[in-house]
């Protein structure tokens, strides 16, 4: 509204010609809210609470009578409070731009006489106690002002005759001895670590050179096993192949061996036994020709007396059978050669041996015996026939005339 005014947050709104006055002021003090101001009968102005700055520049003289020019900075604004409002605007209301030099001028004869007091040395070390002081001896005027002054800070302290620049020479010196000794002894700590570093580089150089002797003997090493690795793989498949050939020839022979002792061994082996065998039969043919021949001869001889026996028993008697049998005995040593002959000649296989011979020469001879005794026994029927030379013990049976 156009009557209704607010003051900003750092401002103090003061409206004059109003009733409601306060601390025996002529004014009103509005902080932080509006208010409204009648025209014609009211009249608001504004002053300001922001924090302000003044610098102070000012030659001091101190207690050695050393002349000294101070720098310092202030930083002030108007108290917040009511009394503090109301003291500065009746001071610098219509001057507020001229605040910073009227407050800087104020603290510059409190700066002058607190220097005044005190020595060159204590200025330049106790800075902060300057500080305090100033601010604590301008304090009663900054009250009544409505100041309240928030910090001090003297920035530069100039000496124009070269005291504070001798002052510090000694200590200068010492400095600059001390820096001076605290370079040489850098410089030699340097050094020394320069040294330590050259001999630990240089040894670390030669732990290189070593190792990386060794990684490249290594290398050598490895790439020559590398390169043997293939004639090595390929002498070794061959000696597997030799290996595998040599045992497939050895099964070859083995097995030709074998064909060999089936395809030949064993027809010689049946070859030399079918030999043997023919070598033995061939023997025992011999032998069986002899033993029939000596047999057939002790036989034949044997016969041969039996017959002239009974032949003469026959012409003795006139037995006209007798007489015929005579005839077929005067004919059996022919008969008994020729089959002696027969069985000599032919491919016959003896099972028995001589044993054999025997028996079969004994059959064809004892066939013609019992012819013989057979006659005998029909010539004389009462007279058991002879065998081997010795009568039989059969009783003799009555001869029937067949006719």
């Amino acid at each position: 509204m156009f009557f209704w005014h607010v003051p900003a947050p750092n401002e103090a709104m003061l409206i004059s010609g109003s009733k409601g006055q306060t601390l025996d002021t002529q004014f009103r003090i509005v902080t932080g809210h509006g208010s409204f101001v009648l025209p014609v009968k009211q009249k608001a102005r504004m002053l300001s609470l922001a924090l302000r700055e003044a610098e102070i520049t000012e030659d001091c003289v101190t207690q050695q009578g050393i002349r000294l020019n101070v720098r310092a900075v202030a930083v002030f604004k108007v108290g917040d409070d009511a009394v503090s409002i109301a003291n500065a605007a009746r001071r610098f209301l219509t001057e507020q731009d001229q605040m910073e030099e009227l407050v800087g001028r104020i603290f510059a004869g409190h700066l002058r006489s607190i220097v005044g007091g005190l020595t060159v040395e204590q200025i330049i070390r106790e800075r902060n106690r300057v500080s305090q002081e100033v601010i604590a001896g301008s304090h009663g005027e900054m009250e009544k002002l409505g100041i309240v002054v928030d910090a001090l800070q003297i920035q530069e302290i100039d000496d124009a005759t070269g005291y504070i620049k001798n002052l510090a020479a000694p200590h200068a010196a010492a400095v600059a001895s001390q820096a001076r000794i605290a370079e040489a002894k850098a410089d030699q700590e340097a050094s020394q670590r320069e040294q330590q570093a050259a001999a630990l580089k240089a040894e670390y150089e030669r732990d290189t050179a070593i190792k990386r002797a060794g990684f490249l003997a290594e290398t050598e090493q490895y790439n020559a096993r590398a390169a043997q690795a293939g004639p090595l793989a390929q002498a070794r498949a061959s000696h597997e192949v030799i290996e595998e050939q040599t045992a497939l020839a050895e099964r070859q022979a083995a097995l030709a061996a074998q064909r060999l002792k089936a395809e030949v061994g064993r027809p010689a082996d049946a070859e030399a036994y079918r030999q043997r065998t023919l070598a033995e039969a061939a023997r025992d043919r011999v032998k069986f020709e002899a033993d029939g021949n000596a047999y057939t001869e002790r036989t034949l001889a044997q016969a041969q007396a039996d017959a002239n026996s009974a032949r003469a028993a026959s012409l003795r008697d006139g037995n006209q059978e007798l007489i015929a049998a005579n005839r077929i005995v005067e004919n059996l040593p022919a008969l008994a050669d020729a089959a002696a002959r027969g069985m000599s000649g032919a491919d016959l296989t003896v099972l028995n041996g001589t044993n054999g011979v025997n028996e079969m020469a004994a059959g064809v001879v004892g066939q013609g015996l019992a012819i013989l005794h057979a006659l005998q026994r029909g010539a004389n029927p009462m007279k058991p026939p002879a065998v081997d030379g010795k009568a039989a013990s059969t009783p003799r049976i009555s001869e029937t005339n067949p006719s």
